[in-house]
């Protein structure tokens, strides 16, 4: 049987990192106390005004030093998160140098979205120059997950470090020695200050985090969890990223190239475990095209197989307690009348999930309407797209979507209540740089990514200088009457018309 992560029962504990595929240990961390945390907070007080004081040139070059280093020991992350996640090495290499386009792009374009930019004051305030800037935050606290532990989290630490804030990051308990690796990796090229620093532990040290008087949590988790940390923040007004599940629907239109469809659903259901909160777990297709294309992505997971030797093409499931959960939708799907051509209950074992795919599934039940984080998928027939967009969009969930159509993807994109969608491939948004990443609803609330990503961890400053004295002075006691009167003149005749 899997074994289960040991929980801290003092204070000074350590806990071990275990292999999801062997049980072995692969490594020791501590357990930080709430004292440890805000230790971090407080000497990454003093870093954020070294690293803020570097300019946005300093920091792009530091932040370039980090991702040549990570670039040139890719190999040697990638093992570091197989150890941990038990995923094949080509994915971990596919996440990782996705990270590293992230850091190029963020420490290209952070000041050309965050510099001064100039606006306009308008006709009554034209003496005036008006400007907006961004800011750093201080301090941002990170709190990451184990399913992508190099490309998730750095999609906030990146993205708040070339704002100009000094990070505290906590990894998953489940993968603390790829937030050591990537953090070890920074404090290489920043010796400094403690710019960046990582934190160890369970949940009450990501909660001690959350109190720890820093100024935003960025979190990626469940969506359980990304309540309790919103409710948590409040009471000190602290503003949060929440980026949590998903049950991600993919349109198949009668027009769609069946293949690329099969091909990308596939992919999309089962890579990673299925442990991809924009993963594939609900597919809807129009009738005309249905049977063909279940047979399509039947015949192509046909050679798709869990395990840990190097043919495998994903790995075991990391966090023994999903496995139950897998099971139970896949159960409930099948005493609810769907069917499993492919797969099954005795598809989930005690480390490994195979890939299973079922059909005729009740809509109400849990396999599409709870997020399952494993390698199913559920295929719906649909009488036309129209019947595809409203069983979407009928969760409480708004993550990722992806449609396949020939004529109609824009469209159709733009009615799926998602916060990102893929036209015609898998995932794509998710390598795009400078696109913002985020959902709505119960997959959680800000930005991480793009320009939207780099504003997520600024606040906003705006500066209104006085180029010379307007000869109407509005802002005095010592206005006359015959300034008012002109001023409702002007007005009327700037804006009265019908």
């Amino acid at each position: 049987m899997t074994a289960v992560q040991p929980k801290p029962t003092s204070v000074g504990e350590t806990f071990d990192s275990l292999s999801p595929a062997t049980d072995e240990v692969v490594g020791t961390y501590p357990v930080h106390t709430a004292e440890d945390v805000r230790a971090a907070v407080e000497r990454a007080r003093v870093a954020a005004e070294w690293w803020d004081g570097l300019g946005f040139a300093g920091r792009a070059d530091r932040l370039r030093q980090w991702k040549g280093v990570i670039t040139r020991r890719l190999p040697q992350l990638c093992q570091v998160v197989r150890d941990e996640t038990g995923k094949p090495i080509a994915d971990a290499q596919l996440e990782s140098v996705l990270a590293i386009e992230h850091i190029a792009w963020a420490s290209k374009h952070a000041r050309k979205y965050l510099g001064r930019h100039r606006r306009s004051a308008g006709l009554l305030m034209s003496n005036q120059a008006a400007t907006v800037e961004y800011r750093p935050l201080g301090v941002v606290g990170v709190i990451g997950p184990w399913n992508y532990p190099v490309y998730t989290p750095l999609g906030s630490v990146t993205y708040a470090l070339a704002a100009g804030n000094a990070v505290v990051f906590k990894p998953s308990e489940y993968t603390p020695g790829v937030g050591k690796w990537l953090v070890d990796a920074f404090n290489e090229v920043v010796p400094e200050q403690p710019v960046l620093q990582l934190i160890t532990g369970f949940g009450e040290t990501g909660g001690a985090l959350v109190t720890s008087g820093v100024d935003k949590i960025a979190f990626t988790g469940s969506t359980a969890t990304g309540k309790k940390i919103m409710a948590a923040a409040a009471n000190t007004l602290t503003p949060v990223v929440i980026e949590a599940g998903g049950k991600d629907p993919v349109l198949v239109d009668a027009d769609a190239n069946l293949d690329a469809a099969a091909d990308a659903t596939v992919w999309g259901a089962f890579s990673n475990s299925g442990q991809t909160c924009i993963g594939v777990e609900r597919v809807y297709v129009h009738e005309r095209v249905h049977d063909e294309f279940v047979a399509k992505v039947v015949e192509k997971s046909q050679n798709v197989r869990a395990g840990s030797d190097e043919d495998a093409q994903y790995g075991p499931v990391t966090m023994p307690s999903q496995l139950a959960v897998i099971r139970r939708h896949i159960a409930d799907a099948l005493q609810r009348g769907g069917r499993a051509v492919l797969g099954g209950v005795d598809s989930v074992g005690d480390r490994y999930a195979q890939p299973t795919i079922l059909v005729d599934v009740p809509e109400d039940s849990e396999a599409v309407r709870e997020e399952t984080f494993g390698p199913t998928v559920t295929i719906a027939k649909v009488r036309d797209m129209d019947e595809a967009v409203d069983k979407a969009n009928a969760t409480t969930y708004g993550l990722g979507s992806t449609v396949f159509s020939k004529s109609r993807g824009v469209e159709l994109a733009a009615r799926l209540r998602t916060g990102m969608t893929s036209i015609n491939a898998p995932l794509s948004f998710a390598g795009i740089a400078s696109l913002p990443f985020g959902g709505v609803g119960d997959s959680g609330y800000g930005r991480i990514h793009g320009p939207e990503g780099l504003r997520e961890f600024a606040r906003t400053k705006a500066v209104a200088r006085q180029r010379f004295t307007a000869p109407i002075t509005l802002t005095s006691f010592n206005r006359k009457e015959s300034t008012d009167a002109l001023v409702a003149k002007l007005i009327t005749v700037m804006h009265g018309k019908r």
